[in-house]
């Protein structure tokens, strides 16, 4: 097994004060490794990060055809949202045109990050429903799901059919049987694999294309509303959404809890998925913004990638006390 690298560093002044390490790998639309760091065959729980697996058989089964889903409904099917109204009000809408309430999702209420929205609904004396979840559009996609196949309503169980038709696509996409699962924030199945598996399955989306079969047609498609919605995946001020902007739709990304993300990159059939082992967030972004310049994907120079690469750090007088870089892997 191959030790973590560093992925980011944190400076204070002229000392090193803080290293991320961590894993990553790129992969080809053959499944093949192109480029790694640190231990491809780490067992990972990719989090929010598999929602466009997870997503698949919404497509595939034709529930989402049968239900008029749009771009932005696939998009928020695989967003981790912030509880804006942009996010609430379609996913509202969707369920109202489902005929059913915030009382039909499973994922449990949530106070929204979006700080506008949070604080009116502090004004108004109201409390976060089960809507401002970050992961209501995906459950709103388990209940479209749920709906087409006749099934019960609880729906986030493992036996239960969405979960089944959830594992059986994350396990062909992966290329590897699962050795298990954990229970995600939103209470819904996440399963484990290597992080080559998720790098292959994000590879897989990258050269999947419309009409060339079922399976691929619906990656596809996932891929191609994650691109022309940035806002749906994550929201303003969000990695996911400046990133995709930066890069002008070129590249799907979606960031998962504990320092996961992936990028879905069509144009070179690669797929991305990356792990920072401490779980810090600020890690991760560093990460795959060093990833997607390397690439060639994303001007470093860019407002959104400054951001979080070679970003300076001030403190709460203005000044600049030091910065956040690339780690030695990325140099």
């Amino acid at each position: 097994m191959n030790a973590a690298v560093p992925m980011a560093e944190i400076w204070r002044g002229p000392f090193l004060e803080s290293v991320h390490l961590g894993h990553a790998v790129i992969c080809g639309a053959d499944g093949e490794i192109v480029q790694a760091w640190g231990d491809p065959t780490v067992v990972v729980m990719p989090r929010s990060s598999s929602k466009m697996l997870q997503a698949l058989p919404l497509i595939e089964s034709g529930a989402a055809d049968a239900h008029g889903l749009t771009t932005e409904q696939l998009a928020l099917s695989c967003a981790s949202h912030q509880g804006a109204a942009i996010h609430t009000d379609r996913v509202n809408a969707w369920l109202g045109n489902l005929g059913l309430s915030d009382s039909d999702f499973r994922c449990g209420p949530q106070e929204p990050s979006d700080r506008p929205t949070m604080e009116a609904l502090i004004r108004a004396g109201e409390k976060p429903c089960q809507v401002h979840n970050n992961c209501s559009g995906k459950h709103a996609g388990f209940l479209t799901l749920t709906r087409h196949l006749k099934a019960g309503p609880d729906y986030v169980t493992p036996d239960h059919a969405v979960q089944k038709a959830c594992l059986e696509a994350f396990e062909s996409v992966t290329g590897e049987s699962s050795p298990g699962f954990g229970i995600d924030g939103c209470s819904a199945p996440n399963f484990a694999t290597t992080l080559h598996g998720m790098a292959r399955a994000m590879a897989f989306f990258a050269a999947a294309e419309e009409g060339s079969g079922v399976r691929a047609s619906a990656a596809a498609r996932l891929a191609k509303a994650m691109r022309l919605h940035p806002e749906l995946v994550a929201g303003e001020g969000r990695a996911c959404t400046e990133l995709m902007r930066a890069m002008e739709g070129r590249v799907a990304l979606k960031t998962g809890a504990e320092a996961f993300f992936i990028a879905i990159i069509p144009e070179k059939k690669l797929g991305v998925a990356l792990k920072v082992v401490d779980g810090g967030t600020r890690g991760a972004e560093a990460a795959i913004t060093a990833i997607l310049v390397q690439l060639g994907l994303l001007d470093a120079a860019h407002p959104a990638a400054r951001k979080r690469l070679n970003a300076p750090i001030r403190n709460w007088n203005g000044i600049e006390t030091g910065m956040i870089r690339p780690g030695a892997a990325f140099r």
